[in-house]
């Protein structure tokens, strides 16, 4: 007959079996709805981002001295809550010492938008752009592709910037041409956190992805174009912006139709935002005066104020 002890070792064998299914259930609960949670606040997260229906003014830049040649691009570097703004279009000439620069300024504003001072570097700039993997401002000068044929001081170099950070004339290499970026006359933007550029080339939807240490593109993506309901020639031609916000990832100026439209990394369009009716763009803003700085997609307004102005927009409202 079973003795008591064997009746107690039974019933404690029991106990055992039952604690372990209890626990095993209770963290399979747990982590269900650990997971659960975790869905519902990146469903949150995603219903809350959105493209804002109509672009809200940020800041207004009235350019207080002539451009050397075409407003080209900005540039905002937070380190000294300065903007940067870039001529372009002038080639690079024979200079002092017969070095070949170009005679294309870049002008620096301060946060409000008052004008501070300007200098040459001495580059027909393409793209200007904060970098916070070096902390320098960095321009992509005409041509860096090569694909017009070669011509001197073509590439990205850093702007040098005094401590307070005013603009100097001096520069350093940072990297020489690169047939990747495709056009010779597309306005690369960049991405700090992959370290790579989107290059969109002209008269198409297409827009190719650069990094540096390699001589093709590394991938190419095809903007939906239809789904915007615009054609080629209604959207700027060489520039899209990199906003940084993620499934937002790409803002591009519509020209024709006064907007801005937003894509994701697959070229899905996501939304679109609506410039101001009574803003007055030409046909260079499919070219020249555009750019992304400080959570917003600048647009150059040519008729405002003596030498034109820059209209900041925040067109997503996690945009930092």
């Amino acid at each position: 007959m079973p003795t008591l002890d064997s009746h107690i070792l039974n019933l404690q064998a029991k106990l055992e079996a039952y604690r372990k299914a209890f626990i095993m259930r209770f963290t399979k609960i747990v982590l269900a709805v650990a997971c659960l949670i975790n869905l519902n606040l990146l469903n949150l997260d995603q219903a809350q981002a959105q493209v804002l229906p109509e672009a809200v003014v940020g800041i207004k830049i009235p350019l207080e001295k002539k451009p050397t040649s075409r407003p080209m691009s900005v540039a905002y570097v937070p380190i000294y809550n300065r903007y940067y703004i870039a001529d372009g279009g002038l080639a690079p000439t024979p200079g002092d010492l017969d070095m070949p620069v170009s005679r294309s300024q870049v002008h620096v504003y301060n946060a409000e938008g008052k004008y501070l001072q300007s200098a040459k570097p001495g580059f027909d700039n393409r793209s200007i752009y904060f970098n916070p993997n070096t902390q320098q401002l960095e321009t992509v000068t005409y041509n860096i592709s090569s694909d017009a044929g070669f011509t001197p001081n073509t590439g990205i170099f850093a702007l040098q910037l005094s401590e307070t950070g005013d603009l100097t004339a001096t520069s350093t290499d940072v990297f020489a041409f690169n047939p990747a970026f495709g056009d010779a006359a597309t306005m690369p933007s960049y991405d700090p956190e992959h370290k790579r550029y989107f290059a969109k080339q002209e008269r198409s939807n297409k827009v190719w992805i650069i990094e540096l240490d390699k001589r093709e593109k590394v991938a190419e993506i095809p903007l939906d174009l239809a789904a915007a309901a615009v054609a080629n020639d209604d959207i700027a031609d060489h520039y899209i912006a990199f906003t940084g916000v993620p499934g937002e990832e790409l803002a591009l100026l519509d020209v024709d139709h006064k907007a801005v439209l937003v894509f994701d990394l697959k070229g899905k369009l996501v939304g679109r935002s609506a410039l101001p009716s009574t803003m007055k763009l030409h046909a260079q803003n499919h070219f020249s005066g555009l750019g992304y700085a400080n959570g917003m997609l600048f647009v150059y307004q040519e008729g405002e104020g003596e030498f034109g102005t820059y209209y900041g927009f925040k067109v997503l409202d996690q945009a930092k």
